[in-house]
């Protein structure tokens, strides 16, 4: 993808899936041996992450000098996107090894679905400082003012776990009324620039990472709200 990208292209990815095979009628699904070295402190941490995404712990081996070693067996697909959580988890002290392990039983749900819902932009136009300001109290911001954004695009993270739609293009009201005090500075907080494999591990499955020569932008398959509310309509 990064090739293409250098080469001019422009294309929208979506998140990476794993092949599933069928064998005298039952589903299976790919399943890797997974080790990780982490210090003592982090282990529980570690352990809950991988409990979460379907992982069976096979061994645990501490080194006598502030190190556990873990073995897992996890799903595939449960590994998608672990790599980034892993190393903010161990404050990158920790060492993850994975490899291909057998095609097993296929688990039905959801696997490490993100917790949190994302900021939707409605409209199309430039960014401006006082709508992100705004914006900066429902959650962390990808985009920084001045930027062109459209409408379904992603521009951050919700704190919340539903997604809402937002207006990043809202201006300040004037007035010729003007009183001592009221001009307010706008404080941002620095916007969130994910890598190509950060967007990749970032986006749910209704979500593409669009990649241009210039910018890597997240969005919505679906742009426009009354098309994404039809969408879970029929999909409920």
């Amino acid at each position: 993808i990064e090739n293409m990208r250098r080469e001019g292209f422009e294309l929208g990815v979506s998140r990476p899936e794993v092949i599933v095979r069928e064998r005298d009628g039952v589903k299976e699904e790919p399943y890797e041996m997974v080790t990780v070295d982490v210090e003592e402190q982090h282990q529980g941490t570690i352990m809950e992450k991988l409990g979460s995404r379907r992982g069976e712990l096979l061994d645990m081996i501490p080194d006598g000098k502030g190190r556990v070693r873990l073995d897992y067996k996890v799903p595939s697909r449960g590994l998608i996107g672990f790599q980034t959580e892993f190393l903010t988890a161990t404050s990158g002290t920790g060492i993850l090894h994975h490899v291909f392990d057998s095609y097993g039983p296929f688990r039905a749900g959801a696997v490490a679905a993100r917790n949190n819902g994302v900021l939707i932009a409605n409209g199309a136009g430039k960014a401006l400082g006082y709508a992100l300001f705004n914006l900066q109290e429902r959650g962390r911001l990808f985009i920084g003012p001045g930027e062109e954004v459209y409408e379904g695009m992603i521009i951050g993270l919700h704190s919340r776990d539903n997604d809402l739609v937002v207006n990043p293009l809202k201006a300040k009201q004037l007035t010729n009324i003007r009183a001592a005090g009221s001009d307010e500075n706008i404080i941002l907080t620095p916007p969130i620039r994910m890598t190509l494999e950060q967007a990749l591990e970032f986006i749910d499955d209704d979500e593409l990472v669009e990649v241009t020569p210039k910018s890597i932008r997240v969005r919505k398959k679906l742009l426009l709200e009354h098309e994404r509310k039809r969408a879970s309509r029929a999909a409920s």
